[in-house]
């Protein structure tokens, strides 16, 4: 079967109501996203899976809704009554939908919420299961699927999985707020491509995964598990073809006629909102009774056309702000008002597609001030409506829509005096400054419209999944695997370097916390019990705790990078004659950065010293990390130090000595059959580099590297090692 596009999203582009009559009908969406994705899930074996609107069905009349579904590539995921209550109403938009609009006063945390967001996630992985073949490509859609991802990944680890987030991502501080804030962020990982509409947004949740998770990211790239994940921004935009011919139409100007005054008398501002506190309608009204109370000469010449669209009615907070909306309403109206003029023109219910194409057309200004949005495309769609180019264009900076529309009036809308102002500009403002905007604004939203949207979120997952190919492509695969047990099983005189934090054992907070385990002593008791063994453990680590360590071994030790060696039992000997006189220099610039970041502390050896991370606050200890960096760098420049950035460690030590130098000492002391060596950190790539080519080398992780090949984890190593061990 060839491979297949499946797009994910709560809702399908299709609602299905049950008429009076109980028959059912299929009513098309017509949001931006169904418009964008129009064209992807249409094609070939492609499939849209989504709740399709309405709960409780008796499995006769599932059954039908499948088969009518199937008709148009879709299927569905029926929800039941209390799944719609706790999943969508209540977890969704009663925990996510506020806490990532920084409304975190209308918050709520309950774990049976929770539970069944989890619950319905895996209805949707459950369903998703029933049409994907391994190697399909995923796209899941928006923040009521955010644990979809990870849940696929365990259960499908070939397929191809996007996310794109439609609503904004909080900073960190408001973000750690969620008690689930880890299972969250673990679950979007589970993607190899996840999207946001700015880069505010994107930077916002890679500081959140490297702080809770302590995933690091590098141009937007993050290795989760060794498993490359790409982050980025793709401002959605709007089918830019279909408004544009809309405005011009027939149908369109007939609606115009049709509206009259509405239109035609005075000067109007257009509004249009779901209801919902994030949109900033009451300091829009607010800000417009300001407007006419300070510019009086615009009583009787302008109206507001308020468009109230009903979303979430029964839900306590959104019907508290339905009464504020219709209290100010009332009091704007009743204290302005005339004979032949109202200021507000008050709708709350829906507009045909035909109806708000005609208020875009002929309406002087659109106003566009919500509190915070992920994108906002009522603006595009006013702007792409304005085919004569005049009006303009009043835009919250909220919005992510106000990154591209720069040439808007761009206010903070907290700010009703803000509101005010840009008001008067708008309706001032020349026409050919007008039209200069417009033109600007129409260039960007022709350009990057819907369907160019996703084109560019498929070919960066296309792009991140080459790139993942390529990283694979060095794992040391089964052939390459088999060969080198034969050429070790063959081999008479063996020599085995082997890292030890990273390599050998994973890492921790304490760097003095990971002394061998009884797996690893098990391993290494296997390695040195075989006379044909050289085991030599080289590693950055001080003299005392390796010797502490594995005296009980059989062992080899280079210690500190390779400062201090030691052959067998003998007493450890220095590698050269060094000069340790600028230890207490740079010791005491580490000491001022530990004091400048909680959580950190020195570490002092024979010849070297380092600066430790691993406990402070993970973007604080970073940024603190690349500033020392930066400093010691331009301190020793006249000095023969070296600087190792490795992971959350920074350490200083003399150039005279590395991994590779070390190493070569204990290779030239006999003629060895099969070589090995096994590494995680920059400091290993010396050992790759000075071994023979004909060595084995193991970069542990995925990434660039001197070495032949590489393993994913620690464990990987481990199984290779004990393989190793239980030859005879």
């Amino acid at each position: 079967m060839s491979k297949k596009t499946i797009i994910v999203s709560n809702r399908l582009p299709v609602t299905v109501n049950k008429n009076a009559d109980n028959s059912l009908s299929f009513k098309p969406s017509s949001g931006g996203l169904a418009t964008g994705l129009s064209t992807t899930y249409k094609q070939g074996g492609n499939l849209w899976i989504g709740w399709p609107g309405t709960y409780d069905h008796d499995q006769k009349e599932k059954e039908h809704i499948g088969v009518e579904l199937k008709k148009d590539n879709m299927a569905p995921v029926f929800l039941t009554q209390e799944d719609v209550l706790k999943f969508y109403e209540g977890y969704s938009n009663k925990t996510l939908w506020p806490l990532f609009h920084y409304f975190t006063e209308y918050a709520t945390y309950e774990k049976d919420l929770w539970d069944s967001y989890i619950h319905v996630n895996e209805m949707f992985r459950d369903a998703i299961l029933q049409h994907a073949e391994p190697e399909d490509t995923i796209w899941v859609h928006d923040y009521q699927l955010l644990l979809l991802p990870g849940m696929l990944r365990e259960a499908l680890p070939n397929a191809t999985i996007g996310f794109f987030q439609h609503i904004p991502f909080p900073s960190y501080e408001i973000f750690r707020l969620l008690p689930w804030r880890k299972e969250t962020l673990e679950g979007v990982l589970g993607a190899d491509l996840i999207g946001f509409h700015t880069y505010d947004d994107m930077r916002h949740f890679l500081s959140s995964v490297n702080r809770l998770l302590g995933y690091d990211s590098s141009l937007g790239l993050l290795k989760v598990k060794n498993r490359l994940v790409s982050v980025d921004a793709f401002p959605m935009g709007i089918d830019y073809d279909k408004f544009e011919k809309a405005a011009d139409s027939e149908k369109t100007k007939q609606k115009v006629i049709a509206y009259g005054d509405l239109l035609s008398k005075n000067k109007s501002i257009l509004s249009i909102d779901r209801l919902d506190y994030s949109k900033g309608i009451k300091h829009r009204l607010l800000g417009f009774d300001k407007f006419l109370s300070k510019y009086p000469e615009y009583q009787g010449q302008v109206s507001l056309i308020l468009l109230v669209v009903p979303s979430r009615d029964k839900v306590d907070q959104y019907q508290h702000l339905k009464e504020e909306i219709d209290t100010l309403v009332g009091k704007i109206n009743g204290k302005y008002s005339r004979m032949n003029w109202s200021p507000i023109h008050y709708f709350y219910r829906s507009f045909s597609f035909e109806g708000l194409s005609a208020l875009y057309k002929a309406s002087t200004v659109g106003l566009v001030t919500p509190l915070r949005d992920g994108m906002n495309l009522v603006c595009k769609e006013f702007v792409a409506s304005k085919t004569d180019q005049q009006g303009v264009l009043i835009l919250s900076e909220m919005a992510g829509a106000a990154k591209e529309l720069s040439e808007a009036i761009l206010i903070n809308p907290n700010d009703e005096n803000q509101i005010v102002e840009a008001l008067y500009t708008a309706l001032t403002m020349p026409e050919d400054e007008q039209r200069s905007r417009m033109k600007e604004m129409q260039k960007k939203v022709r350009r990057y419209n819907v369907h160019r949207w996703v084109e560019i979120f498929m070919n960066q997952l296309d792009n991140i999944i080459e790139r993942q190919r390529a990283m694979n492509m060095r794992l040391l695969s089964d052939e390459s695997r088999s060969k080198m047990i034969e050429k070790y099983t063959k081999a008479q005189k063996r020599i085995i370097f082997l890292d030890y934090d990273g390599t050998l054992k994973g890492f921790a907070a304490d760097p003095q916390s990971v002394s061998p385990d009884q797996e690893l002593r098990e391993i290494m008791k296997n390695l040195t019990k075989d006379d044909r063994n050289r085991v030599v453990i080289i590693s950055g680590r001080d003299k005392e705790t390796l010797e502490a360590w594995f005296s009980d071994f059989k062992v080899d030790i280079i210690a500190e990078h390779g400062i201090w060696l030691r052959r067998g039992n003998t007493p450890f000997e220095m590698i050269d004659n060094l000069n340790s006189d600028w230890k207490s220099k740079i010791s005491n610039i580490l000491d001022r950065y530990v004091d400048r970041t909680p959580g950190s502390f020195v570490e002092e050896k024979a010849f070297s010293v380092a600066w430790h991370y691993r406990k402070a606050d993970a973007d604080f200890g970073d940024l603190r990390a690349r500033e020392l960096v930066g400093n010691l760098n331009y301190l020793i420049s006249n000095m023969n130090l070296q600087v190792m950035h490795g992971n959350k460690v920074v350490e200083v030590k003399s150039q005279d000595v590395n991994k590779g130098k070390a190493a070569l000492k204990f290779l030239a002391d006999d003629n060895y059959d099969f070589v090995f060596a096994a590494g995680d950190d920059v400091t290993d790539e010396d050992t790759f580099q000075a071994l023979p080519k004909k060595a084995y080398t193991i970069k542990v992780g995925l990434g660039a590297s001197a070495a032949r090949y590489n393993l994913k984890t620690v464990a990987d190593v481990r199984q290779l090692l004990s393989t190793f061990g239980a030859i005879e």
